[in-house]
């Protein structure tokens, strides 16, 4: 089976955060688990680094563009590989590879009748002399009545467009802006209202989206699509390659789920492979993201993917509500963040990965407090999954002198252990992520109970032949966990399989061969419970 995971772009305009994080982990986890299973994975994403907002920051900054983005670029590549996260290409939108890609995809579009040309008013700001980016005007939503920009609403999520706006304003020098007719590009997004409807339909029945992302797209669906502009007057991103118009560029909706394309045109070239395969109907098509996302990946993406007449449109939508803070809403621009950069320097990475997977944002917010991420630290990763391993190799080591007794297991534990690769690898290929870990958690905590109901430390004096099988056990418990934990918490487990010499892992169960143990060491330290209000006092401190 061929497995495509695209993870959302994020844009390089600032540091990545927890939000960022908790959207996009369940990408790591699908692949780490694919293959695992032996499957042919091509897992891509990259750093936007075309666009409003990135432009927004260097003139605030007064830096240059490629500045800006060359930073997170960098910054980003670094706290994605800190996190574990094993993307096969991470590359960047401001490429020579991507540019092409996105012209090629362009070209196709208006080859195949699918783009056409007509004039439209823009917004034009008479202060700066410009016309404006959707970005650079905002005011107030026209659906909802919230503050909003102008290409989407954060509120109620609908796509607007500038001129839709009530109240508009010039982002950049606050002046309201005029309207002046400008010549742009469409793309004819209400010619595939009926494919779209059929498409969304079928993924509905399959339960292979998240509800939000079915209940969106239908909501787009019932309002009816509308063409959209896919090029703009910017200035920085890919320009249009139609002669006479190369000033202007395309379009960043457009452009950036493109992106997903491009990069695995460019994994193949740079791996002298095809990715083909990951492109046909019958392949596994992931898209990881926020719901602020939706409709660009269940609407917009099989619209083009369509239109240049590719047939591996996304088949699982994988689209996260928010991660809230400490009961309120995380805010950049006022520092109401846990930076990426910054708990990583500070806690370990599976840390990071256990709370945001098994507090994930599924099916509704949930808040991420430093209370409950030190808490489920030092009670779940330490006292029950990191004290069973080491409870259990310390008795080995000594009672046992370092050497692994060979007996027959438990029976129904080994039954047990057989079922959770099934039922956790299901609940990782539907998108239940938290609800796997904590099926296997539950099993680390029976794990623990059946060390202290069995009382090992008794055993060895009144019954050695018991002792062997309950240790034989347990020790099969480890070995199986350190693969069923993997997708979840890489670091971690391979210190586990370092000390037990596992040398392949693969998703299914696996007898111990291990025959002695050495170089024990705890998989984790202790929180103290301190950090809690000085992590609080902390993020106070910084925000505004």
């Amino acid at each position: 089976m061929s497995v495509f995971i695209g993870g959302a772009w994020p844009y390089a305009n600032g540091s990545l955060h927890l939000g960022h994080i908790a959207a996009l982990l369940p990408g790591d986890i699908l692949a780490r688990y694919y293959r695992l299973k032996g499957e042919r994975v091509l897992y891509v994403s990259g750093s936007d680094c075309n666009g409003t907002p990135i432009s927004i920051r260097a003139n605030q900054e007064g830096k240059t563009i490629r500045e800006i983005a060359d930073h997170y670029h960098q910054e980003f590549t670094e706290s994605f590989s800190r996190l574990g996260f094993t993307y096969d290409l991470y590359t960047r939108t401001d490429g020579a590879f991507h540019h092409e890609t996105v012209q090629r995809i362009f070209l196709d579009l208006m080859e195949n009748g699918h783009i056409y040309k007509k004039e439209t008013d823009q917004m034009y700001c008479e202060t700066d002399q410009r016309f404006l980016p959707d970005r650079y005007v905002e005011g107030i939503c026209p659906v909802c009545a919230h503050p909003s920009r102008g290409d989407q609403c954060d509120n109620c999520s609908t796509i607007l467009d500038p001129l839709d706006l009530l109240e508009p304003k010039c982002k950049l020098c606050g002046n309201a802006p005029t309207v002046k007719k400008t010549e742009q590009f469409y793309f004819a997004l209400s010619a595939f209202q009926e494919e779209l409807e059929a498409y969304v339909k079928e993924a509905k029945d399959r339960g292979a989206w998240r509800e939000n992302a079915i209940h969106l797209s239908e909501r787009y669906l019932k309002e009816g699509l509308l063409d959209r502009a896919v090029s703009r007057d910017l200035p920085n991103g890919v320009p249009l390659p139609v002669e006479g118009y190369e000033d202007k560029k395309v379009y960043v909706w457009i452009e950036a789920v493109s992106g997903y394309y491009s990069a695995s045109r460019q994994w193949a070239a740079e791996n002298h492979e095809s990715d083909e395969e990951f492109w046909q109907g019958d392949a596994k098509a992931y898209y990881v993201h926020g719901k602020d996302n939706i409709p660009f990946h269940t609407i917009i993406w099989p619209a083009i993917l369509k239109g240049i007449g590719v047939q591996g449109l996304p088949t699982h939508i994988v689209s996260n509500e928010y991660l809230t803070l400490e009961k309120r809403k995380l805010s950049t621009s006022k520092n109401w963040a846990v930076w990426a950069p910054d708990i990583l320097d500070r806690y370990n990475p599976d840390s990071i990965r256990y709370f945001l997977a098994i507090n994930a944002p599924e099916n509704r917010d949930t808040d991420f407090s430093w209370r409950e991420f030190i808490y489920s630290h030092n009670g779940e990763l330490l006292g029950a999954y990191g004290n069973f391993i080491n409870r259990t190799l310390k008795f080995i080591e000594k009672s046992y002198e370092g050497t692994v007794p060979k007996a027959e297991v438990d029976s129904s534990i080994k039954r047990t252990i057989e079922g959770l690769y099934e039922s956790v690898g299901r609940k990782i290929e539907e998108g239940h992520f938290k609800e796997g870990i904590e099926e296997v958690f539950a099993f680390v905590r029976f794990a623990n109970k059946y060390f202290d109901e069995k009382e090992p430390w008794k055993e060895i004096k009144e019954n050695r032949a018991s002792c062997d099988q309950t240790i034989a056990t347990c020790m099969l418990i480890i070995a199986n966990l350190s693969q069923l934990l993997n997708p979840f918490l890489p670091f971690s487990t391979k210190k586990v399989q370092g000390m037990l010499a596992m040398e392949e892992l693969n998703w299914a169960f696996v007898a111990c061969e291990t025959n002695t143990v050495s170089n024990i060491k705890p998989l984790f330290e202790r929180y103290d419970v301190k950090r809690i209000e000085e992590e609080v006092d902390k993020l106070i401190k910084e925000s505004d």
